[in-house]
């Protein structure tokens, strides 16, 4: 059974939400222009779980392709972990699918690609209610950088991923 994270970027990686600024993209927090601050977070909380593919749920595949999201990514482990975005074969009118809470996106991802061992980090908790325990919602203006979401984080990936093999961290 494969696992995977579902990750949503902006109110995750970076604090605020980023957007298209002339040839570039940048961050609308106010005061921070680094985008991916907490790549290094997530690459951290992954890495006991090598097996853990990652699946993009975020409007940056949808506005700029999942190669623009993956290659944006400054760390390289994420990236190679990067397989798909939920978006990849929907069942719904492509017109209709940035309209759908992002619950459904991703339970569509799921349904079409089942058996999924599943846990989503995102700011958006829309379309979640029936999944709250598989999903780790940040806050969009902290993002990772909150350190109580990155210990419940934690608790989660052993929760939903511990009988992956551990990485060795000297690496």
């Amino acid at each position: 059974m494969r696992s995977v994270l579902f990750l949503d970027i902006d109110g995750v990686l970076h604090r605020g939400v980023a957007r298209r600024s002339g040839t570039g993209v940048v961050s609308s927090a106010p005061g921070h222009i680094e985008l991916f601050e907490y790549a290094p977070v997530l690459e951290n909380l992954l890495c006991p779980y090598p097996n853990v593919e990652i699946v993009v749920s975020s409007d940056w595949s949808l506005v700029m392709g999942l190669e623009f999201t993956r290659n944006a990514i400054p760390s390289p482990q994420l990236r190679e972990r990067i397989i798909a975005a939920t978006s990849d074969g929907c069942t719904f009118d492509w017109g209709l699918w940035p309209m759908l809470s992002r619950g459904d996106q991703v339970l569509d991802y799921v349904k079409r690609n089942a058996p999924l061992r599943w846990l989503a980090v995102d700011d958006r908790s829309d379309g979640f209610e029936a999944f709250r325990d598989q999903l780790v919602h940040c806050q969009t203006e902290v993002g990772l950088g909150d350190p109580v979401m990155v210990e419940q984080f934690r608790r989660r990936l052993a929760q939903y991923f511990a009988d992956s093999p551990k990485c060795d961290r000297s690496e």
